[in-house]
């Protein structure tokens, strides 16, 4: 479970709002109903939760063992 830290009550709506949509084509269409301003704060929202799920991966022995194939 990510979990990200001071956000505003408004910011938080969002988030929880998109975290219950099951796609990313049902995310893109909520964004394209607010304005300008909140849709953008979304986008921000959208890097920030998947910087947070970056931030769980723990257990990366294989992807190094298929990048270290491609260094010289």
């Amino acid at each position: 479970m990510i979990e990200i830290h001071g956000l505003s009550q408004k910011e938080k709506a969002l988030a929880d709002i998109m975290w219950t949509i099951s796609s990313k084509e049902g995310v893109d269409s909520f964004i394209s109903t607010l304005p300008k301003a909140d849709a953008r704060t979304c986008t921000v929202l959208i890097e920030l939760m998947q910087l947070a799920f970056l931030d769980e991966i723990t257990n990366t022995q294989e992807a190094n063992r298929v990048i270290d194939k491609f260094m010289l």
